[in-house]
């Protein structure tokens, strides 16, 4: 059952941004706080799905800053910036006047966090779990913080029908290829991969592959030794990522992937890494095209985008 709803008490009739009448809210958030919610007019959102769903819900006019993460739409790169989500400061969030912060969980640090609720700014921190119920879950966290309940039922019934359809085209698929995340590489830099419990093994998964790094959790540096034995079948890696190296010639020179069974065969496949992790609206269509490039032979539904 989601963590959202504790308690709902209307307050007051008023017509604000098209919302509806103005309610407090109580909400139990990802850190099991209970954090009540009287105005939420003027939002900063923190973590690239977070502010995702408030374009999704339609509340856009309602954001005063978004974090470095919130790339989509393009629109959200056009607002204030209160920088990296890990690297928060609760001065110039302040400074702001925000009525509410909605954070992704890991946001932080846990400081910065704490100055903004003492100074009497509620936080809520929205849960990040790397499957489809995961999503979902955040879709109810923040149309509950926001006010808009119905928005986001509509929202997580369309989201969850498009998560089913890919979850069931590769549900039957029996060979799983191996796939190494790189997260982020560069010349002068060992390759950083995806391990256990992250939203790359999550999105892996869900487009019928398997993480090739079983042996650490989170994003760590990769060794050789750990490369060959990981044995990827396929790389997936950033556009971004793959340019800073020089290109896919320069990644499939890397010491550490040269030797790899997907290196050798030039099994590459490049994608934009906040649609592949950001476990947010349009983790269907992430999960969708990854899929197509594991499974070419089979059937992908077509996800709108």
């Amino acid at each position: 059952m989601t963590r959202v709803l504790l308690a709902v008490a209307a307050v007051a009739a008023a017509l604000v941004f098209g919302v509806g009448a103005a309610q407090a809210e109580t909400l139990v958030d990802a850190t099991g706080k209970q954090v009540t919610v009287t105005a939420n007019q003027r939002i900063v959102a923190v973590g690239g799905a977070v502010t995702e769903i408030v374009y999704a819900l339609g509340q856009e006019d309602r954001l005063l800053a978004v974090d470095t993460t919130s790339l989509y739409p393009a629109a959200a790169t056009e607002l204030p910036n209160v920088g990296y989500m890990r690297q928060l400061s609760a001065e110039p969030i302040l400074a702001l006047g925000p009525d509410l912060v909605l954070a992704i969980e890991d946001a932080g640090p846990p400081a910065a966090l704490d100055q903004l609720r003492d100074a009497g700014v509620p936080v809520v921190v929205v849960p990040d779990d790397y499957t489809p119920e995961g999503v979902l879950e955040k879709i109810d966290m923040v149309a509950a913080a926001l006010g808009v309940e119905e928005a986001g039922r509509a929202l997580r019934d369309k989201v969850g029908a498009e998560l089913a359809a890919v979850r069931e085209a590769f549900a039957e698929v029996t060979e799983r290829p191996r796939v190494l995340f790189l997260l982020s590489i560069g010349k002068s830099r060992t390759p950083v991969a995806a391990g256990r419990k992250t939203a790359a093994e999550g999105i892996i998964a869900l487009a019928g592959g398997t993480n090739a790094i079983d042996g650490f959790e989170s994003y760590k540096p990769l060794s050789p030794e750990a490369a060959v034995a990981a044995a990827p079948e396929v790389l997936l890696i950033g556009g971004r990522s793959l340019d800073l190296l020089g290109g896919m010639e320069g990644l499939l020179s890397v010491p550490e992937i040269s030797l790899t069974p997907a290196a050798k065969n030039q099994r590459v496949v490049v994608m934009d890494t906040l649609l592949l992790l950001g476990f947010g609206p349009r983790t269907a269509e992430a999960a969708a095209e990854l899929g197509k490039q594991l499974h070419p032979s089979v059937a992908v539904p077509a996800v709108p985008q």
